[in-house]
């Protein structure tokens, strides 16, 4: 390919328009038009200018939060970029994003993400997925310098090491890690800490947009070739503070000046009056030019109107399907057969992969191996190495990728070999996945699926035990389903196949053995939906994954004590079905056992009697009880693993409490 002109008066217009703009949303920050912090780029727009006249319109940029600069530099237009920082309806986000956490995918730019070093696995994600899809698209991800100690950042490197991704990571090393200097932690360059990794790395002056536009050209075209991430190290400064309100207190007036001695846009005007290339007077017009471009913005945004209230709530989901719709036409009469929950799963798999292409399957173990518990055994013999891989033990990158990889147009279905795991990278569900849909409004999704599995098992220990269903039902813009059964373990995955929005399914490892009918052809569901068991009369056990077939033995004892228990069985926890409880809770007049694995402080067990009190209380004949493990962890001993997780007895027990008090 050959070399790409370097323009030096449309990179000095660019970096004073990005350098007016900074300025503009810190006055607006005092005039109090802007809520929250503001971080500026200022000092650093030769960086995001050079690195995108290197790339072409297909490529992509995921920015740190210090993002302004990447954003105008991406194309997104100054009012709508303006009224995003000041929070208005006319913001590109309709004010959802704000400074640190606006997107504009039609404009190249995938997301700032506020969270340090969290956006290096989502663009791996993207990044995978162009490899996937044969785009020939590089994703351009920026960082700061402090965001090389997360290990985000270094799981989301190596992960598009291992699979020879087309990744360029930019480090934007202003010398400062929020309020701390980068070499009063750590000295030595991050470049060579990263080509330790064995990754093409170097360093560049981040104050030249000529160097740095040659060294992203490079790179770009190295990771394009198939050869793999490129990291760059741009050395660059930072003329002002943090964010908005830091006065700097921390920073010598010597390390001030430096910066100001070095500054980019200063330093190319010289460069250019002294060339011959301009005079002081042009570039004076193209100072001007830009700050009214700005004012013009600045105009259009006092008009915006502030965001509708009425929306505030909007674009978490996409529209939901009635819980027993379905639009499969690939639905046949295939006769059920006997499966273990293992199988169950294995064949849902298959059945995805065969019919979506999108369908990719990978985690720690599942390509190969065939997963520690068989449940992806033989599929990547099946699908291929493209479709069914092994990646790193790093959950963040992991979900992270997944993220990505959904955002551009993948369905990915990862596996976290045990739902404690799920702790070590959370922030890429719940600050990553969860928002995605929300903050642009739909204009993006992440409908990755995640399975995982959790719950006690004999001899598993409190690292390996825990129910966790209760964490992540608690955040809004995730889908968490529970399985109980080899028919839901099947048709609940593939429900959380084709939903538009990121679907986490808890499978239980008590239960891969366990043998039941499928229906390997049924239609696919909606994600979405309870279901009743057992019909009651007395009274209803509501619950969901491992107690539901002891709810359903202690029923049949009850039964013969002449107590008549329905058993609701919840399934998806988000969305939780309020309609199947309503309608439980009437028939039995208001006599409510919730039942569940997890312990029973902040149990979603609470969260399930609270809805029923609140909705329901002229139903209800006694205050719902409820029935889980108590708070403590879970030991390794069976014997002392049976003293703590509910049991059929203790069910019976419990019921005939309840149906007592009533009495």
């Amino acid at each position: 390919m050959p070399p790409i002109e370097f323009r030096a008066h449309d990179a000095y217009r660019q970096m004073a328009e990005i350098r007016a703009f900074e300025e503009r949303c810190l006055a607006l920050g005092s005039e109090g038009l802007i809520a929250g912090s503001v971080h500026v780029c200022a000092g650093q727009e030769a960086i995001p200018v050079g690195a995108m006249a290197a790339l072409t319109e297909r490529d992509r940029v995921i920015s740190t939060y210090r993002g302004h600069g990447w954003a105008l530099a991406c194309g997104v237009p100054l009012d709508q970029l303006l009224g995003e920082v000041c929070q208005r309806a006319g913001g590109v986000n309709g004010g959802r994003g704000g400074s640190a956490h606006l997107t504009a995918p039609a404009h190249r730019h995938f997301g700032e993400n506020s969270i340090v070093g969290a956006g290096v696995p989502i663009a791996a994600g993207l990044a995978l997925a162009a490899t996937a899809r044969e785009e020939g698209r590089v994703v351009l991800v920026s960082v700061g310098d402090g965001a090389m100690n997360q290990g985000a950042t270094t799981e989301g490197i190596l992960f598009a090491l291992a699979r020879r991704l087309p990744l360029v990571i930019v480090c934007e090393n202003n010398g400062w890690a929020e309020m701390t200097r980068g070499d009063a932690l750590l000295t030595g360059s991050l470049a060579e800490r990263v080509a330790g990794f064995g990754v093409a790395s170097s360093e560049v002056d981040g104050c030249d947009p000529e160097a740095v536009q040659a060294a992203v050209a490079a790179a770009a075209e190295r990771a394009r070739s198939g050869a793999g991430p490129v990291f760059l190290e741009c050395k660059t400064v930072r003329l002002l503070g943090h964010y908005n309100r830091d006065i700097e207190h921390y920073r010598s007036k010597a390390d001030r000046e430096q910066a100001a001695a070095a500054e980019p846009l200063g330093r190319l005007r010289g460069v250019l009056i002294e060339s011959g290339t301009a005079t002081a007077e042009q570039l004076d017009q193209i100072d001007a030019e830009a700050l009214a471009a700005v004012d013009a913005a600045t105009v259009a945004v006092r008009a915006m109107p502030e965001p509708d209230p009425a929306d505030a709530a909007t674009h978490l989901f996409a529209p939901q399907r009635p819980a027993g719709a379905s639009d499969d036409t690939r639905a046949g009469e295939q006769p059920e057969v006997e499966l273990t929950y293992q199988k169950a799963v294995n064949g849902a798999l298959r059945t995805e992969l065969a019919t979506r292409p999108e369908v990719v399957l990978y985690g720690e173990d599942v390509g190969v191996g065939g997963g520690i518990f068989g449940v992806s055994r033989n599929l990547q013999e099946e699908f291929g190495a493209e479709r069914v891989f092994d990646v790193l033990i790093a959950e963040s990158a992991i979900l992270g990728s997944a993220v990505g990889a959904a955002m551009a147009g993948l369905k990915p279905i990862v596996e976290i070999m045990w739902g404690d795991f799920l702790l070590v990278a959370l922030d890429q569900l719940v600050n990553q996945a969860a928002n995605v849909r929300y903050v642009s409004r739909g204009e993006l999704t992440a409908p990755l699926v995640v399975r995982t599995q959790q719950g006690v098992t004999p001899g598993s220990c409190a690292q390996h035990s825990q129910s966790l269903e209760a964490l992540l039902a608690h955040v809004p813009g995730l889908k968490v389903g529970l399985p109980a059964t080899p028919q839901d373990a099947a048709a609940m995955l593939r429900a959380a196949v084709a939903d538009p929005d990121p679907c986490i399914l808890f499978e239980a490892r008590s239960l891969y053995q366990t043998k039941g009918l499928v229906r390997p052809d049924a239609p696919v569901e909606a994600a979405a939906g309870a279901r009743l068991r057992r019909d009651g009369a007395d009274l209803a056990i509501v619950t969901w994954g491992t107690m539901v077939a002891p709810a359903l033995e202690a029923a049949e004892q009850l039964a013969a004590q002449g107590l008549s228990a329905a058993v609701l069985d919840l399934r998806w926890l988000a969305p939780l079905d309020m309609e199947a409880i309503a309608a439980v809770v009437a028939a039995t007049s208001g006599r409510v056992l919730v039942l569940h694995e997890a312990n029973v402080t902040g149990g979603f067990g609470a969260e399930v009697a609270a809805r029923i009190h609140e909705a329901h209380f002229d139903l209800l004949d006694a205050p719902v009880a409820r029935l889980g493990a108590p708070d403590t962890r879970i030991p390794s001993a069976p014997a002392l693993q049976r003293a703590l997780i509910p049991d059929v007895d203790a069910i019976v027990r419990r019921c005939n409490e309840l149906a007592g008090a009533i009495a």
